[in-house]
């Protein structure tokens, strides 16, 4: 809602400075479908063109993300380092192979069925199954572990970051065909030069309002669209390192609070819970 309030108030401001001023709508008015006919459209095209089927369709998925935010909230974090606990706390003192029952299958779990929300997320379900599996089958190396980890948290990152850097090539872009579409206005305009001058000037302004369109949708609209979805992505990759850094933790040999809470550290400051309130969860964790 932040994102679409930032936009009704960037519009308002431009639109309404300018009508105050003694602007007329009628100009913009006229010209505004053209022009958005000729840059929307060129720049759909070269998006299309630039990216694959798959990462088209992932950028599309992605405008969900930059309208309500981030996928995980603070109870998550809280949720997800106290299946960790449990994970870590039965491996410190049952042996890693008491954890093959939760990680062979999840969904029958009761150490994962009292966590839905991380159930339905399947990287992090697979995730933490994937490294307590490799740990079951003795690769016990806290460095090798981390390692392949931090590998495959830095190949998914980039794989989700796409849809932003896509949106930043649109909007880098964008201003161009905005001259694009203003040269073709001009063009025009030239073609009629024997009109009078009322009827040129018009037509002028028609052509300038590719360029204004141009800009106003690459630094108005798109360019900031891309900011907002970097910094998402890159706050929900957060939620993957505090499971790496609890493994890593749980390897080297740390006991089971302690390796949880150097997850704890890893979540983003306005998602992390406090030390009383992941304490509370793992008490309660521990009497159920």
């Amino acid at each position: 809602m932040l994102t679409l309030g930032g936009l009704g108030f960037l519009l308002a401001c431009v639109f309404g400075s300018y009508l105050a001023s003694g602007g007329s709508i009628a100009p913009l008015a006229e010209a505004l479908p053209f022009e958005l006919w000729t840059i929307g459209g060129a720049a759909i095209g070269t998006f299309v063109m630039s990216n694959s089927m798959t990462e088209v369709k992932h950028t599309l998925a992605d405008f969900g993300k930059i309208l309500r935010g981030g996928t995980f909230a603070k109870t998550d974090y809280v949720d997800l380092l106290s299946l960790l606990y449990f994970f870590v706390r039965l491996a410190s003192t049952k042996g890693a192979m008491a954890l093959e029952p939760h990680i062979e299958r999840p969904a029958e779990s009761p150490a994962f069925q009292r966590y839905p929300r991380i159930v339905a997320n399947h990287h992090a379900t697979d995730m933490i199954c994937d490294y307590l599996r490799m740990v079951g089958m003795n690769a016990d190396d806290p460095n090798q572990i981390e390692d392949v980890m931090a590998r495959e948290l830095k190949k998914t990152l980039a794989e989700e970051l796409h849809g932003a850097h896509a949106l930043q090539s649109m909007a880098d872009g964008l201003p161009a065909l905005g001259i694009v579409a203003a040269v073709l206005g001009v063009i025009k305009t030239m073609s009629h030069i024997n009109q009078p001058p009322a009827v040129l000037g018009a037509m002028i302004g028609g052509a300038l309002t590719g360029t204004f369109l141009g800009v106003l949708l690459a630094y108005g609209m798109v360019g900031p669209f891309a900011s907002r979805l970097k910094g998402i992505v890159e706050e929900e990759a957060k939620y993957y390192e505090v499971i790496r850094a609890v493994l890593v933790a749980h390897l080297h040999g740390n006991a089971p609070p302690v390796s949880v809470e150097t997850g704890r550290k890893m979540a983003p400051n306005k998602h992390m819970p406090s030390f009383q309130e992941l304490e509370s969860a793992t008490q309660n964790l521990q009497i159920a």
